[in-house]
């Protein structure tokens, strides 16, 4: 029986890089993996939330409030969240470096660089910065932003963590919020910058894609919509210009 696509691209990746490795060793001449036509990956439906509903989880989720703003807000995975340090947090310029990402591995958590190996610098809202202010204030700069300052935060658990209960607890106050895991507020964050009228390079370079043509692929959806309100602006654009030409009595009255 053939296995779906999300089973067999772990087993791949896993495999491949073994064969290059064998491939550097010179113990065969090529990788026969690479070049394989996978199965293509079903796309899951992401969850997205609402300014609102963002306000909602932050204050449900207590002393963690800033961790959800920040990964709502400025589209960091979470491993580059917990990875943040206070060196990397300028509040004059409102940016956040991203330079590290603090990765989980067989329990034990593992720092290296960001997903794409590239570090970026993001903006972040100006109300953010109060509340990065009082999280850095008291720390010296190599301390971690997150968490105590000194152990990096692990991921909560998915249904008797921190975040689990700050998520029950707004869907008792709102039954139609969605049930949303830490990596669906990078996803929020993406809807809500487009939203906000960020063109497709900009949500690329805040998420940290590899190219813009991935932030399309993955957010396809959100910028249907954006399309149409493209088509919007230049139907009210041609109408304007065209005003004159289209109604000369109305005018000349």
């Amino acid at each position: 029986m053939a296995l779906a696509g999300r089973p067999i691209r772990p087993a791949y990746g896993v495999l491949a890089g073994i064969l290059d490795i064998a491939v550097k060793d010179r113990r065969i001449p090529s990788n026969p993996a690479r070049g394989v036509n996978l199965p293509r990956k079903k796309s899951k439906r992401h969850a997205y939330l609402t300014n609102q509903q963002v306000t909602v989880l932050a204050l449900q989720a207590g002393v963690h409030a800033t961790m959800i703003l920040t990964l709502a807000y400025c589209g960091v995975r979470w491993g580059e969240a917990t990875g943040l340090r206070v060196r990397d947090v300028d509040l004059k310029r409102q940016r956040i470096n991203v330079v590290e990402n603090a990765v989980m591995v067989g329990g034990t958590v593992h720092v290296g660089t960001p997903k794409t190996h590239v570090s970026r610098s993001i903006a972040f809202p100006a109300f953010l910065r109060p509340m990065l202010e009082d999280a850095i204030s008291s720390r010296p700069s190599d301390q971690i932003v997150f968490g105590d300052g000194h152990d990096h935060m692990k991921l909560p658990h998915s249904k008797a963590g921190w975040f689990a209960y700050a998520v029950r607890r707004a869907q008792k106050s709102d039954p139609t919020f969605p049930r949303v895991t830490p990596h669906d507020l990078r996803h929020t964050a993406a809807s809500l910058a487009i939203s906000a009228g960020a063109n497709v390079k900009a949500v690329q370079r805040m998420l940290g894609h590899a190219s813009a043509a991935m932030t399309l692929d993955v957010y396809s959806d959100l910028f249907d919509d954006d399309l149409n309100a493209v088509a919007d602006r230049l139907d009210a654009a041609y109408r304007e210009a065209n005003v004159s030409k289209m109604w000369p009595d109305a005018v000349s009255a």
